[in-house]
């Protein structure tokens, strides 16, 4: 596969690899418009603190064999309940579900325009594990 591929595409295949891997409350937010820290935030719960560690692991592994891509930065707090992934342009935020109503990315992030599931449904659809 190609390593050439633009923001919004890469935060919809992430999308897609966290629902192949049965994250939950998968939203994309446009923040490149009201941030300079990425074009796009990618957000998901994880049910449990191992099922938060295997998403993360998921999306490194997949964009690394689709994209030769690694995250720039990664960070997680003591307890593993939200994972952060820096590709740069994309920033996935795996969270626990506790957390995840904590901190309300979302409501933070108010000024940012939604990518609907049904559009990084589609545009992921190519990229699913079950494709293979």
């Amino acid at each position: 596969m190609t390593t050439d591929i633009d923001s919004h595409k890469l935060a919809c295949i992430i999308a897609g690899t966290l629902d192949d891997k049965l994250g939950k409350d998968i939203s994309i937010l446009n923040i490149g418009h009201v941030s300079s820290l990425a074009d796009y935030f990618v957000i998901v719960t994880g049910d449990s603190t191992p099922q938060v560690k295997a998403l993360m692991e998921s999306v490194k592994d997949r964009m690394k064999k689709l994209f030769s891509r690694m995250p720039i930065r990664m960070e997680n707090d003591a307890k593993n309940r939200w994972n952060l992934l820096d590709y740069g342009d994309v920033v996935v935020h795996i969270l626990h579900r506790d957390e995840r109503e904590t901190y309300a990315i979302e409501k933070f992030w108010s000024n940012a325009f939604s990518i609907s599931e049904q559009e990084w449904k589609e545009i992921s659809k190519d990229y699913s594990t079950y494709n293979e």
